[in-house]
C-alpha cells in the first residue's frame, strides 16, 4: 500500500514537471512597416566589401550590405546583386595576404594579384596642361544592389565627372570609358526604382586626410558636408523610400595607427645603438582649423599616432642636411615627415570634424525618420574588446578578428559585426524582425 502511495507521487511529480516545462518562443518574423523587396546600398570601400588593402570576390561576397540582404530575405527581402569580379579575375584590383610570421613574431605580407581584374592604365586630363593616371577594372554588367565605391567623398557624389577618374565607379557605368562620363554616382543609384536604401557615405571626408598624416588630402569643410549629405538623403527619400544609415568611425582608433609605435620603433633602435634617447618628428604647431598651417620638428611622444605604412628600415639611414649626413628619425634637421605621422593636434582637429559630420548624420536620420546605426560608439567599443558569439574579439591589428590587414577596412567577421548593427537599427526603427548574423561563422584574418 505504502508502495503504491510512493509510485501516485511520482506520477504526480512527472506530471507537474511536465505542466512547468519552459516554452521557447520564437519571434513572428515580419517586415513591420519597411519593404525590402528592392534594397539598395549606398556608400564607398566599407560598403563595397573593400578588405586588406584591395577590392576582391572573396570580400566582396562577405560585404556587409550582402550579409544584411541575406538576413532580409527571412522577412521578404529581394535578390541583391553585387558587381562581383568574375571567378577567373577573383583577385579584383589586388590585395594583400598574409605570407609568414618572422621570428619575432612581425607578420610578412606579400601581393596577391595572380587573377587580376585590371584593363589597364588610362591617362585623363584633368587640365589644360595635365593628366592623372586612372586604373580601370573589367566592366562589370548586370543588376545592382551594392554600390559601394571606394574612395568616393560625398563631394564626388554629385559630381557628373566622377566615372573619369575612379575606376571603382567606371567598371559600373555601362558604355563607358575615362573622359567622357557624364553621369554623377547619386543619379546612376536612384535611376532605378527602389524599396529601401542604406547609406554610409561620409568616411572618406577624414579618413583621407587622416591617413595621410594631414599631409595628402584635406577634411571637407563642415557646412559643406552637411549641404552634400542633406541632398544626398533628399534624393534617396524622394519616393518616400525608408533606409538606414551611419555615423561615421573615429578614424583615429583603427589598427592603421595603434600598431606601429614610437616606443616599438625607440625600442627597436636602441638594440643597435643604446645612446638613442630619443625619436623625431614634424608635427602639427596647432590644431586650429586655419590657413597657414606649419610644422615643427621636435621629440615624439607616445601621443604620436604612426601609420601601418611606416617603412621602420628608414630610422637611422643617412640623410643629407646642412650640417651634413645625419640618421633619419633621430636628429631635429632628419624628423620622420608628417605623412608618416598623425600627431595629437591633428588627432583633435580630425575627431572635431567627425563629430561634427555626425552631428549632421544624426538630425538628417531624424528629420527624415530613418534607421540610425552609431558605428562610431560601436567600434569604439570594439577597441575596449568584445565577446560576440562566444568569440573574443578587438581592435588588435591581425589578433582582434575585426580588421583587415590594411588596418582600416574589416574582416568578414567584422563585417558580419557591422551587419548586425545594421539589423539592430532596423529592426528598432520599422518593428522588423531580421534575424542577425551569425558572427562565427564569419573568418578573421587568414593565418598561413
Amino acid at each position: 500500500m505504502k508502495l503504491n502511495n510512493y509510485k501516485n507521487i511520482f506520477l504526480v511529480g512527472l506530471l507537474t514537471l511536465a505542466a512547468c516545462k519552459p516554452s521557447v518562443e520564437t519571434p513572428v518574423l515580419t517586415k513591420g512597416s519597411a519593404d525590402f523587396s528592392r534594397f539598395i546600398s549606398v556608400g564607398n570601400s566599407l560598403t563595397s566589401g573593400f578588405a586588406d588593402g584591395g577590392l576582391y570576390r572573396e570580400g566582396q561576397l562577405n560585404s556587409f550590405p550582402s550579409i544584411v540582404a541575406q538576413q532580409m530575405q527571412a522577412v521578404g527581402g529581394g535578390n541583391f546583386a553585387q558587381p562581383l569580379f568574375s571567378e577567373d579575375k577573383a583577385d579584383g584590383s589586388g590585395y594583400i595576404r598574409l605570407d609568414k610570421f618572422n621570428a619575432d613574431g612581425t607578420p610578412v605580407t606579400v601581393n596577391q594579384s595572380t587573377n587580376n581584374a585590371v584593363r589597364g592604365v588610362i591617362a585623363v586630363p584633368i587640365s589644360a596642361t595635365a593628366t592623372t593616371n586612372v586604373t580601370v577594372y573589367t566592366k562589370y554588367t548586370g543588376d545592382i544592389n551594392n554600390y559601394g565605391v571606394p574612395g568616393i567623398r560625398l563631394s564626388d557624389a554629385t559630381n557628373p565627372l566622377y566615372g573619369n577618374y575612379n575606376g571603382y565607379f567606371e567598371r559600373l557605368l555601362p558604355g563607358i570609358t575615362p573622359a567622357n562620363t557624364s553621369t554623377s554616382y547619386l543619379d546612376f543609384v536612384t535611376a532605378k526604382p527602389y524599396t529601401f536604401f542604406s547609406n554610409w557615405l561620409g568616411n572618406n571626408d577624414a579618413l583621407g586626410y587622416a591617413t595621410s598624416g594631414g599631409a595628402g588630402d584635406v577634411l571637407t569643410p563642415k557646412a559643406t558636408f552637411t549641404a552634400l549629405y542633406n541632398q544626398v538623403i533628399t534624393k534617396l527619400t524622394a519616393g518616400g523610400q525608408k533606409g538606414v544609415v551611419s555615423t561615421i568611425p573615429d578614424v583615429t582608433a583603427i589598427p592603421y595607427f595603434s600598431t606601429v609605435t614610437i616606443g616599438a620603433i625607440l625600442a627597436g633602435v636602441q638594440k643597435v645603438n643604446p645612446a638613442a634617447t630619443a625619436l623625431y618628428v614634424s608635427a602639427r604647431n596647432t590644431a586650429d582649423d586655419a590657413t597657414g598651417i606649419s610644422y615643427t620638428a621636435r621629440v615624439a611622444t607616445a601621443a604620436d599616432l604612426v601609420t601601418l605604412t611606416f617603412p621602420t628600415s628608414k630610422i637611422g639611414t643617412l640623410v643629407s642636411t646642412v650640417a651634413g649626413p645625419l640618421p633619419y628619425g633621430l636628429t631635429p634637421l632628419t624628423p620622420i615627415e608628417n605623412q608618416y605621422i598623425l600627431d595629437p593636434n591633428e588627432v583633435v582637429l580630425v575627431r572635431g570634424y567627425v563629430d561634427a559630420y555626425n552631428t549632421t548624420i544624426k538630425a538628417a536620420a531624424a528629420s527624415k525618420g530613418l534607421a540610425l546605426v552609431d558605428m562610431y560608439t560601436v567600434l569604439n567599443n570594439i577597441k575596449k574588446g568584445v565577446i560576440i558569439d562566444g568569440v573574443s574579439l578587438n581592435s588588435s591589428f591581425i589578433s582582434g578578428g575585426v580588421f583587415s590587414l590594411d588596418g582600416v577596412h574589416l574582416t568578414p567577421r567584422g563585417y558580419a559585426i557591422v551587419a548586425n548593427e545594421f539589423i539592430k537599427a532596423i529592426n528598432a526603427q520599422y518593428g522588423s524582425t531580421i534575424p542577425q548574423a551569425e558572427v562565427s561563422a564569419y573568418r578573421g584574418v587568414k593565418i598561413p
